[in-house]
């Protein structure tokens, strides 16, 4: 463990927790090129060497832009061609140079040198008033990554090849850099972007890791080898910590453990209210192998496996084979629990983005999800045929997501059918009874959920989306993140609404978005009759606890009283009052 480096000031900063706990380690910058760079010295024999990397860095990265001016000229005019100017005046700066040098003279390897004077660049430009300048950031970043693909050649480092375990720190992550994260050592990360119902965020919960993103400039206040607190719990990260809040934090990272290993015990018991009321608590899952840890954690089954990860892949779209061993093993490592199937939710990410011929305005109003599915018949008969052929290895269920009206539901159900007749045709087996519901995430749907609950199996509330679309508020975008909460009196009225008339159609109800496992809405959850709860496995120990503190009859008068409220501030201080009530010591 490296320690603080005290010429360095401590600096702490606020984003928004995508899975609690606490991790403290070395940190490693992730360029965006999937590649890190460490913090490394060099003897004083190699600082010549490294010099003359550096040297050879400038000149080549400033001949690479001369020649993407000349053609840009010729091609699209000399107001194009501009933009380069501006490179290339930055690195014929002398001072900029003169700074790098002068941390490589100090024994450091070229790399870090670069990396850790252009982040100091970088903030320099977002510290500056004018709008225009500030956007300059995208360019001083362009031309630290031409530098350093300079400097490091064939000899990059990724993550895979890390040796101990480490911060990742990082302006963001696709969902395909984040997959891969459980493969690595790394015990924590910390992101620029993010908004908490991001994919990113989404899958860093699953993992389980400790993780705060939304930093907005923590990728540049760090440099490799910096040493960082990452508190999960109270959604900070500490940079260059002091000895004395390393000390504290070494306390409370032993207590979290403590604390994780006293909810690990209720992994075989149920999820049972005080007054006997039985809970379902169902898993959220990716991949196939986190099914095995939702039942480590105590889960009842997958009430979510979200496919579109199947689909963003370096590699492409999977085959009906592919899909047939990913729903297969899923099935058999979930031993017979219940497991929803959802089919694939793409649109407003890059897989649909990078296939249209002009990029959405607005994807998130665009053509995403059971739209898109419906428009790409074949690719989505593709997957239905591979989920049936799974449906006889154990109790499969199938749900469409945001269906926003009953034609929609119609036409995936019809294209369902088809697709059964395809295997019927070549004598393949499935299930001909497999239960068939949806995802409610919209108005509309909320609005309509007793027409819905004529023809749903079941229904699932997805919040993450229905709060976005009740809200209109953008959850992956981090400058509207305060304005995005389920305790907006609207959003909790609508669950109320929907659950109630679930119930009095006799129609399978639960929830599976991340409002499900936070702790803050478990008790106005279970008193307005929710008794599916969906989340990440790493939260199921947490919500089970919670659950067998607390009785109906407690949670129906907490229901209520959330109810009565006008704003959302008013909703958060008495959930949180409440719950602390229940859970005095609790520091997640």
């Amino acid at each position: 463990m490296p320690t603080p480096r005290t010429a360095i000031r401590m600096d702490i900063l606020r984003g928004i927790s995508v899975s609690p706990g606490i991790a403290i380690g070395e940190a490693v910058i992730l360029e965006a090129e999937d590649y890190r760079i460490p913090f490394r010295t060099v003897p004083e024999k190699q600082v010549s060497d490294e010099l003359s990397l550096l040297e050879t860095a400038f000149s080549q990265s400033i001949e690479e832009l001369g020649k993407q001016r000349k053609w840009l000229r010729k091609s699209l005019g000399r107001e194009a061609a501009n933009v380069f100017d501006w490179h290339i005046g930055v690195l014929k700066d002398k001072a900029l140079r003169g700074d790098i040098e002068a941390l490589i003279r100090s024994k450091h390897a070229a790399a870090y040198a670069t990396s850790t004077i252009m982040r100091k660049y970088q903030r320099r430009f977002k510290q500056m008033e004018d709008p225009l300048l500030v956007e300059r950031v995208r360019d001083v970043q362009d031309i630290e990554r031409r530098l350093l693909r300079c400097i490091l050649g064939e000899g990059r480092e990724d993550l895979a090849h890390l040796t101990k375990p480490v911060i990742l720190v990082a302006h963001d992550l696709s969902p395909t850099q984040t997959a891969h994260l459980p493969d690595t050592k790394v015990m924590g990360v910390a992101l620029d972007a993010g908004a908490a119902t991001s994919h990113t965020a989404i899958l860093l919960r699953s993992w389980g890791c400790p993780g705060v993103i939304g930093l907005n400039d923590v990728s540049t206040r760090l440099s490799g080898g910096d040493l960082v607190i990452v508190d999960g719990v109270n959604e900070l990260v500490i940079a260059n910590p002091s000895r004395t809040t390393i000390d504290e934090y070494r306390g409370r990272e032993a207590d979290y453990i403590r604390l994780s290993d006293e909810l690990s015990g209720l992994s075989d018991l149920p999820a049972v209210t005080r007054d006997g009321q039985r809970v379902s608590l169902l898993s959220n899952i990716e991949f196939p192998h986190e099914t095995s840890v939702g039942i480590s954690k105590g889960s009842d089954g997958v009430g979510l496996y979200r496919t579109e990860f199947l689909y963003l892949r370096p590699e492409g779209a999977p085959s009906e084979e592919e899909q047939f061993e990913a729903y297969r093993e899923a099935i058999l490592r979930n031993d017979g629990r219940p497991i929803t199937i959802r089919t694939f939710d793409l649109g407003a990410d890059k897989y649909t983005q990078e296939r249209s011929y002009e990029q959405e305005r607005n994807p998130m109003l665009g053509l995403r999800s059971i739209r898109y599915s419906l428009q790409n018949l074949d690719m989505f008969k593709t997957q239905m045929r591979a989920i049936l052929r799974a449906s006889p290895l154990g109790d499969v269920r199938l749900m469409f997501p945001l269906i926003v009206s009953l034609m929609e539901f119609r036409q995936a159900k019809m294209t369902l059918r088809d697709s059964m007749e395809d295997l019927e045709e070549a004598g393949i087996p499935f299930d001909e009874g497999i239960k068939v519901g949806m995802m409610l995430e919209t108005p509309a749907a909320a609005i309509q959920v007793k027409e819905f609950c004529r023809e749903a199996a079941f229904i699932s509330i997805g919040t993450n989306d229905l709060i976005q679309y009740l809200l209109a508020v953008d959850r992956g975008n981090e400058r509207v993140s305060q304005y995005y909460t389920g305790s907006n009196p609207a959003v909790l009225r609508a669950l109320r609404d929907v659950v109630r008339a679930c119930t009095q159609a006799g129609v399978e109800c639960g929830l599976c978005g991340e409002m499900a496992g936070q702790p803050l809405y478990t008790m106005f959850l279970l008193g307005i009759g929710l008794r599916i709860f969906s989340m990440a496995p790493a939260n199921i120990p947490e919500i089970k606890k919670l659950i067998r503190s607390v009785s109906t009859t407690q949670s129906q008068r907490v229901a209520r009283r959330a109810l009565s409220f006008e704003t959302e501030r008013q909703v958060t201080n008495y959930l949180r009052e409440e719950t602390r009530k229940v859970l005095p010591t609790d520091p997640i």
